[in-house]
């Protein structure tokens, strides 16, 4: 379940540092994303990138948590350059799936 949660939460805040860039978020959606949207999908992508670590420490502990979360951060950065690689319009779907993913696994792994 770690390694779920990790990797959804990793997904989405590396899709959302990727969006924030003006080339693959014309990519997604037509035109270059304001000031405002830039900001807010960074700010967004850090935070998610540290719930990820925070997670994996909170569900494995010091001596696999960090191991988990590198795993699954590159798991996801793989996945991610593929995806904008060849159908960037793909994270229309896979990002609420990945939010759907995280949520599920966190909750599994609470019970």
């Amino acid at each position: 379940m770690t390694l779920l949660v990790g990797l959804g939460l990793s997904f989405l805040g590396l899709a959302a540092l990727c969006l924030s860039m003006a080339r693959h978020h014309q990519a997604v959606w037509p035109g270059p994303p304001d000031r405002q949207r830039v900001l807010a999908l960074r700010a967004a992508g850090w935070v998610l990138i540290a719930l990820s670590l925070v997670a994996a420490i909170r569900l494995d502990g010091w001596n696999f948590g960090p191991v988990d979360w590198l795993g699954s951060l590159i798991g996801a950065g793989l996945v991610l350059i593929v995806v904008q690689s060849y159908r960037p319009r793909a994270l229309l779907w896979m990002v609420p799936a990945a939010a759907a993913v995280a949520v599920a696994a966190a909750l599994g792994s609470l019970a």
